[in-house]
């Protein structure tokens, strides 16, 4: 069943620039939050791999990330990462690894633009056991 994902404008705007930064890797990161319906804090995370293809986060930066939130009684309300050359739409690799079962899996292409302004595409996903679930996404301001 679909879900809303509430984002705040500037959140969005924190995504994209992060997502044109990066550009021609993959960017990847976390929107943490008291729960999972209401995303506040942008925490931008280093794609390990490096990749236009892939992303990973390191495994001593994310422990890092866990015990943060954990410290804040927070939870990865959303996971983000974008997409260089195609659709903001979870990859096979991507659905395989999502491991956050009430997370919102957020994409941004960056497609079109690369670096520079104009279109880009965001939307969110719920994904469990290999089933992708789009949600729909309103942005606040």
């Amino acid at each position: 069943m679909p879900r809303t994902l509430r984002l705040r404008q500037e959140l969005v705007e924190q995504l994209v620039a992060h997502a044109r930064a990066d550009h021609p890797d993959e960017a990847c990161g976390v929107i943490a939050g008291p729960d999972y319906a209401t995303p506040s804090r942008f925490i931008p995370m280093v794609n390990a791999a490096r990749s236009p293809t892939f992303y990973e986060f390191d495994s001593a930066d994310l422990l890092r990330l866990y015990r943060d939130m954990d410290d804040r009684d927070e939870v990865p309300a959303v996971i983000y990462h974008s997409h260089t050359a195609t659709e903001a739409y979870p990859s096979r690799t991507d659905i395989a690894y999502a491991s956050e079962p009430d997370a919102h899996y957020v994409l941004v292409s960056t497609r079109e633009t690369g670096n520079d302004d104009g279109p880009y595409e965001v939307r969110s996903f719920h994904i469990v056991d290999g089933v992708v679930t789009e949600d729909d996404v309103v942005v606040v301001p």
